[in-house]
Order: structure tokens, then sequence, then C-alpha cells
């Protein structure tokens, strides 16, 4: 890497524990989200560069699987707190590259890879990778070559989550980041090399999809891909990965749903959907997108999503001041002010916000920043209502009775994350029972990252996180003995 002027040019790929240069000269520029303006490059590689890595990975695998999980653990641990020793360096780039808030990109998006590393290195430390069952011997092994291709939202943290795990469990990986926002993925080899990781466990090759990550997806030495992104990219890799039947786990999209019951406390219930929602500027796929509350409570609910809402600050990503960031590029940017003129003309009523920019100072006008924007009388059939948007803007639904909220909910083709809010436990309990999501917050409950991160129905196959993800990356034995 080249760093001069405040700028990070990635020349290399890392691949068996070294830089190698890649085989094509072309590059793809990155740019500062926070004015527009070029703030680094890196590689758009090929096909040539991931059969070097995928070999690297190979060479590495016999030696890394045989490692005891102990020891595979000390290795995680090195790896965390060299994570940790970068932290500032990483906050830094991910405010830039992303346009995460000050509060965001020194906290989750950089906090969360370091816990990543320490979990995987508890779970192999103690994991029984054998056990007996009658007669048999159960044997847990390492899959062999995982293919990780991963999203720009959170760059590095979907980097960590999916290599802490891999290799963790015995694998070896080729991690192909985003090429929107890999800089992050260039400092994280550079730590792997100050930790000790031995060449080739952990292999970066930067490009884009059809170049790098069709050609290591359809590979076949790869057993396993692990995947982040949008339902469209994930169905290509499924097609992909069929024809060797390789496994695949698919982190997708989301429609998310809060559904406020009656009897809910309703200024904490928005509060916590607003604040949720706006987290890493929306740009999430788990956020609360859609809000469900009695009809007879909808113009109470507008007034409180539209305070809360316009009084965010919005401004540069590099100041404590500002809660909302830019999105991370003016694809992105158009993307989402697109889906806000759509919501104005299918008859969504606009409480606040909007397509138009925001006020900014003169030095950040080039920068991808949008308005915090919420719809009201949003019905199902409504774009708003169906697709991801990825971006600061808020759908409110109405229903009649509870049924009709469950409906609500589960009305969409996604089932990745929802959250029900009420003053009775129970009922509250009783109401997420129904609704198809693989993790749901009943009453503000958050995040932990030691239970399963995934999704039901069109948000994708498999779970990240502790034990569940841990066990993505290994492939169960019976071995038959003699009674």
């Amino acid at each position: 890497m080249n760093a001069a002027d405040n700028r990070l040019d990635i020349t290399h790929n890392y691949i068996g524990g070294v830089w190698i240069a890649p085989s094509t000269a072309t590059t793809a520029d990155v740019f500062d989200s926070n004015t527009g303006e070029v703030m680094g490059s890196a590689p758009l590689s090929d096909g040539r560069d991931v059969e070097r890595a995928v070999a690297a990975a190979e060479n590495a695998l016999e030696g890394w699987r045989n490692v005891s999980g102990r020891d595979r653990a000390q290795y995680l641990r090195a790896i965390a707190r060299e994570l940790e020793a970068r932290h500032d360096q990483m906050a830094s780039l991910i405010a830039r590259e992303v346009g995460a808030n000050a509060a965001i990109s020194a906290g989750s998006q950089t906090l969360t890879p370091v816990m990543s590393f320490d979990i995987a290195a508890d779970i192999a430390e103690t994991y029984a990778f054998t056990e007996s069952l009658g007669d048999n011997l159960i044997v847990r092994e390492p899959i062999g070559v995982v293919g990780a291709i991963t999203a720009w939202n959170f760059p590095l943290h979907l980097v960590t989550v999916k290599a802490a795990f891999a290799i963790a469990a015995g694998n070896t990986v080729v991690v192909k980041p985003s090429e929107v926002a890999p800089l992050t993925a260039a400092v994280f080899a550079e730590v792997l090399h100050t930790a000790g990781l031995p060449a080739g466990v952990i292999n970066v090759v930067f490009g884009n999809g059809p170049d790098v990550g069709e050609p290591l997806v359809a590979h076949p030495t790869v057993r396993m891909i692990s995947f982040t992104g949008s339902t469209r990219a994930g169905r290509r890799i499924g097609e992909l990965a069929a024809q060797k039947v390789a496994k695949v786990a698919l982190e997708l999209g989301g429609k998310s749903p809060l559904v406020i019951l009656p009897d809910a406390p309703f200024e904490e219930a928005v509060r916590f959907g607003v604040e949720d929602l706006l987290l890493n500027n929306g740009q999430r796929c788990d956020g609360y997108t859609r809000m469900i509350v009695p009809r007879d409570r909808l113009g109470e609910v507008e007034k409180l999503a539209a305070d809360m809402m316009s009084t965010r600050r919005v401004g540069p990503s590099s100041s404590e001041q500002n809660e909302i960031g830019p999105l991370a590029s003016q694809a992105q940017k158009d993307r989402v002010r697109s889906y806000i003129e759509t919501g104005i003309h299918e008859g969504a009523k606009l409480v606040v916000g909007g397509p138009e920019d925001p006020e900014l100072t003169e030095e950040n006008r080039g920068g991808y920043f949008v308005r915090p924007t919420v719809f009201s009388e949003v019905t199902p059939e409504m774009t708003i209502a169906r697709e991801e948007i990825f971006g600061p803007v808020l759908s409110i639904q109405a229903y009649d009775d509870v049924e009709d909220a469950v409906r609500l909910a589960n009305d969409t083709e996604y089932g990745l994350a929802a959250a029900v809010y009420s003053g009775d436990r129970d009922w509250a309990l009783a109401v997420a029972s129904r609704i198809e999501a693989g993790m749901i917050s009943v009453n503000g409950g958050g995040m932990d990252i030691r239970a399963p991160f995934g999704g039901y129905k069109q948000s994708g196959l498999g779970r990240e996180f502790g034990h569940f993800g841990f066990e993505e990356f290994l492939e169960v034995k019976a071995v038959r003995l003699p009674a």
C-alpha cells in the first residue's frame, strides 16, 4: 500500500503471506463519501489472481487444519490485539469510505471485528470436534478452502466475521472485499501479517464481482462460499455454486418490520425504531425500515417520528456533532433519492424529508448526503414497502387489529429481522413467535454477537456469529464402530 496526503492506494493483493502485484494494471478509485473526492484506489484483479490465492489457501490447508484448536486460538487472539492497535486508523477509514458517523465508526464498525476474533478463539479452544453417539464417533472437520465475498456497508466487520470463524474451525480463506470500500481490508491484511498468521491461511484479492467474485465462486477447489450482499447477487452465487454442489452461506437483504402493539409505550417504541433505522445512516440489511402501528394512533406516530428524524444533525462523519453522515457512494445516493421520489409518485404521505439535498457547508456539498425521510400511509403494494432502500427512509404502515399487524409484518419476501413493542412482555413474545424472521427484538432488546445472525425466506441461508456461525464452517462425519 502507498499512503500519502491522507490518501491510501492499494497496489497489491495479499496472497500466501506476501503482497503480490495483480495480473492487471487496472484500478478503481475509492471516494470519500463526505466530499466526493478520491481518497485512494485498489486493484481490479482477475481470475489469474484468484487462482494464485486459492492455490495459496489450498497449500496452507493441511498444516492449518492440523493445528490444535487451542493453538489456533492463540493466533486469533493475536489478530484481535493487532486490530485493537489499529482501531483509530480503521475508524477514520470507515468514516470516509462508508460515511458512518463518528460513534459507529469508532464503535460497532471497529469493535465488533475484535470481538469476533476473541469469541472465535474461545470457541476453538473448547469446542468438542469429536463426540460419541452410541457406537459412533461424530467428527466435525473443516470444510476446506472458503471464499468470503463481502459488502461495503460494514467493510471490516463483514470480512472479519467470516474469516475469524472460518479459520477458527480449521479452514483457509480467500477474501474478496467490496470494491466500493476496500481500504480497511488492506489494513486487515497488514494486521494478519503483523500477528504472524501462517502464510496462506487468509488471502485477500481486490476486484469486482464479475472478474474476481465469480471466478472465486466457480473455482473447483473452493468448497464453500460465504457471501453478504444483495439478494440478486446471492441468487447468482447460488446458481454458480450449485453447479459444483458447493455449500453456500448467504446473508442477503431485508425489509424488517417493527410492530408497535396498542399497549406499548409509544414514544419509547418510536424512538427505538428511529434510532435503529438511522444506525449507519440506514445502510443496514437488518434495520427496522417498516413501522407497523395501530391505525387510530397513526397521527401520533407520524408526529413522533417526524420530530425525531428532523432534529437529527446531518453532516460530515468526521464531526462528533453529526448523527447522520453521508451514504457510501454517488450510486447509493441516487438509488435512495429515486426510492423517495417513487414513494411520492405512488401516493405515500411524505411526513418529513424528501429527495432534495440537505443543507451543507461549502466544503461538503460534493458528499453523498440525503435527507432523513418519513413516509406514512404506506400500503403493502408500494415499492417503498417491498424493496430494500438501504438509506435513512422510514415507511409507516397502519393496522386495524393484531392479526392485520402480523399479516403486514410477514407480507415481504424477506425475513431477516423484526421487532415487537408492547407493555406486556408475554404478549410481545406471542406476537414475535408468529413473525417469520431469523432475529426478533422484543421491547428494545439489543444485538448479542454470540447469538445467531441470519434470516428466513429470501434473506438468506445459514447463520453467522457464535457457535452457530462457527459450525457453518464444519463438515459432519459419522465414524461407525463395531458394537
